[in-house]
């Protein structure tokens, strides 16, 4: 009985959340001082990467790869209807 309590709980949650899980690019990249550099372009900001990189050595620079996130759907646009009823 727990068990399908259990299942179903996780289904439940999977259901919910539903949507597409897609990639994101950030705007910044971090180029680290080794002698392979590696690049981590997970920064939202010029200042978040370079505080990654002033402990361990390394540059940033702009991602080229960058795209910023399209806009969903945004709020409904309609007009609420107002009646103008006059009350004597």
């Amino acid at each position: 009985m727990r068990l399908s309590l259990f299942l179903l709980a996780i289904l439940t949650g999977t259901v919910a959340i539903g949507g597409r899980a897609e990639a994101q690019t950030y705007p910044w990249c971090a180029i680290y001082s080794m002698a392979d550099p590696p690049a981590n372009c997970g920064f939202v900001s010029y200042d978040q990467c370079m505080a990654t990189v002033s402990g361990i050595g390394g540059f940033c620079m702009t991602n080229n790869e960058y795209q910023p996130a399209s806009p969903g759907p945004g709020p409904s646009r309609r007009r609420a209807k107002h009646s103008s009823h006059s009350q004597s």
